[in-house]
């Protein structure tokens, strides 16, 4: 059994390249491709409407990000850091030191048993007529809405659609 448990710790980072649209209103849409299999997932962030603490810069915010594993259909929330005013970077919200209670709770929450970490750093930003081009050969619905894309490396840590799955099956028969 110890071989299995070790088969299992070793699946639960991925790694890839992620394609990140932002969006004019602050929220942000894309998709992760875990590599070497070429597994797609989708990527959809809305920002928390909160009181910023006062040592953030203005360039920093939550997002409760949604990752979609479009194979099961199945989803997992994670609330992440975005820093630089074109999402340039998103990682994990290691505290919640100053956030509003509701926000704070939601962390705490949410991260529980299964705490999950992102990584994502843009390395090609695409803005105007370069964003167009891309939008409209990956993400056709976005065409016209005046995002800018980040591309960029993408790593996800301990996301376990399985777990999740079992929390939503439980909360729904309640």
């Amino acid at each position: 059994m110890e071989g299995g448990e070790k088969e299992e710790k070793s699946q639960t980072v991925m790694e890839g390249v992620a394609s990140i649209a932002l969006l004019p209103s602050g929220s942000i849409s894309g998709h992760f491709i875990q590599l070497p299999h070429s597994i797609c997932y989708g990527l959809h962030g809305t920002e928390l409407e909160c009181e910023r603490e006062c040592s953030r810069g203005e360039d920093y915010r939550l997002i409760k990000l949604t990752v979609t594993d479009y194979n099961t259909k199945r989803e997992r929330e994670i609330v992440v850091e975005c820093r630089g005013h074109d999402a340039a970077k998103i990682c994990s919200t290691d505290h919640a030191h100053g956030w509003q209670k509701d926000v704070v709770g939601m962390l705490e929450q949410k991260h529980g048993k299964h705490k999950v970490s992102v990584s994502f750093e843009c390395e090609t930003l695409k803005a105007e007529k370069a964003a167009e081009e891309h939008l409209r050969k990956f993400m056709p619905k976005l065409v016209g809405m005046d995002a800018v894309v980040n591309i960029g490396h993408m790593t996800i840590e301990g996301l376990n659609f399985d777990a999740e799955t079992e929390c939503k099956c439980i909360e729904q028969s309640s």
